[in-house]
């Protein structure tokens, strides 16, 4: 009896995972006690790539589960204390609200979006032209708004995208958030739902590198400038050109990389829209349309005004960014007529589980904060000779942001860089080359892997990454070009104007 339900637990274990998988969680769970008894500096590592693996294994075992699990341990066995997690949990507020409310908010906004963003692609027929446009446009959007928040427009949009072509293929009306079967679409036609895949997934990693590409360049595009922005005392239009130097040649060749990747159709790229899903496309621009009733164009005039409105105050960032979310929530059902509560519940659907990762993120970065595992780096970074370092940190914060968290890198390292110029070691012109290092090193190599940026790993753990089959193996194949491009001529600002 006791082996029966010793089998029933680890078959209950992580679900319907393969045995191999559950095996190395146990093992993990097994290793770090041991290993942080005598060492705690490389269980601090060994943590932080157990992590990293458990998100490589997303298509697998959503990582809240197994990391969370590492989490609960890390705690248990004093690598970070339940006071330092809600520390972290608490900087990290304005995030955690915008995850809450303003991806629920975008949700409510996916009649304009998908009307607005149909009409794009049915127009532009040059994939080269439509993948510029998408990358543009989210550098554009995330200079002013937030990159969580683009991300979930490039989330529900593709989303939105796929199921009007699963409706039509499957030529089944049943509920569209029903993804766990898509077997009648494979069998309509396996090599058109493969290409319109691949499609999918090439404007997204367009899009989600396009909000690094603006995200680097303003007081507002990511929390980590905000915080750079008031240790140094600039404000939107003094952050804007003090970055320029570097900013401006990286988002240059950035765009000039969406040309090159799809001109030659490498690193997965280059796939253009099955003419069988366009005319899909087409058929339900057209119905859309026929369809556009005066109640219809309320609504759509109603989420028009809201976006304006979001824009506008994310622009001069009238409040905390969930806080707008939730004004968008309110408005937007208020004027589309949703009223009832089980309407609304479905908007929070997609960010909640990935809200719980976060917090579990957070929990990981405690860890790193206590166990001090970055500030060797740091130490020997800053005692470079001084014409060395602004490149030298741009490098050391590029490394550390693609395996942590860049808003903790972003935040350790400009505590240490104005503790050395409050101490007088170095003059206002090196700490602001210094924080320019700061700036681009935590925002551009990042994009390298998932864990880097909150919007790849939002991403990554969406609804619409199992759909387009968008792996963290493939996330980070997809990136290297970019990784590279932005990596290089990065670096060579750095060195060539700070």
């Amino acid at each position: 009896m006791s082996t029966t339900l010793a089998q029933a637990f680890y078959k209950n274990f992580l679900g319907h995972t393969t045995s191999w998988y559950k095996t190395t969680i146990i093992a993990f769970l097994v290793i770090n006690p041991i290993i942080f008894s005598f060492a705690p500096f490389i269980a601090g590592w060994l943590l932080i790539l157990e992590f990293i693996f458990t998100l490589a294994m997303a298509l697998k075992c959503y990582p809240l589960q197994p990391g969370g699990l590492l989490a609960i341990e890390a705690v248990i066995i004093g690598m970070v204390s339940p006071e330092v997690v809600y520390e972290e949990i608490s900087n990290n507020l304005e995030v955690i609200l915008l995850l809450i409310f303003m991806v629920a908010g975008i949700y409510f906004m996916k009649s304009l979006l998908l009307f607005v963003f149909t009409k794009i692609i049915v127009g532009i027929r040059s994939k080269i032209a439509l993948s510029l446009t998408c990358s543009f446009a989210s550098a554009l959007l995330s200079a002013f708004l937030d990159a969580l928040t683009v991300t979930a427009v490039i989330i529900s949009v593709s989303v939105g995208f796929y199921m009007v072509y699963h409706r039509a293929a499957s030529d089944n009306n049943t509920d569209s958030h029903d993804h766990s079967n898509d077997e009648k679409v494979k069998s309509h036609n396996r090599e058109d739902l493969d290409q319109f895949r691949s499609f999918l997934r090439s404007l997204m990693m367009h899009g989600a590198v396009g909000t690094a590409l603006g995200g680097v360049c303003t007081q507002v595009g990511e929390p980590q400038n905000l915080l750079i922005a008031d240790k140094m005392g600039w404000h939107f239009i003094d952050f804007f050109l003090v970055m320029a130097p570097v900013t401006m040649p990286v988002l240059f060749f950035g765009l000039l990389t969406v040309v090159v990747l799809e001109k030659f159709k490498i690193f997965d790229y280059g796939s253009t829209i099955p003419d069988s899903v366009r005319s899909i496309l087409e058929t339900f621009a057209e119905n859309e349309s026929s369809k556009m009733t005066l109640e219809f164009k309320a609504s759509l005039i109603a989420q028009g005004a809201v976006a304006i409105l979001l824009c506008v105050s994310l622009a001069l960032h009238l409040a905390a960014v969930g806080l707008i979310g939730l004004a968008v929530i309110v408005l937007t059902t208020t004027f589309t007529g949703i009223i009832e509560e089980h309407q609304i519940g479905k908007a929070f659907e997609e960010a909640l589980p990935f809200t719980a990762l976060l917090v579990v993120f957070f929990t990981i970065v405690g860890v790193i904060h206590e166990l001090h595992l970055f500030t060797g780096i740091i130490h020997f970074v800053l005692n470079m000779e001084p014409s060395t370092q602004p490149g030298m940190l741009f490098l050391a914060n590029g490394l550390l942001s693609m395996i942590s968290d860049n808003v903790f890198v972003a935040t350790v390292y400009i505590d240490e860089v104005k503790q050395v110029f409050d101490s007088g070691q170095i003059d206002r012109q090196h700490f602001e080359h210094l924080a320019v290092a700061i700036n681009t090193g935590t925002n551009l190599p990042s994009v390298a892997t998932p864990n880097g940026q909150a919007a790849f790993l939002f991403l990554l753990t969406s609804a619409v990454a199992p759909l387009v089959r968008l792996s963290y193996g493939k996330m980070v194949w997809m990136a290297l070009p970019y990784t590279i491009v932005l990596t290089l001529v990065g670096f060579t600002a750095v060195e060539l104007f700070l």
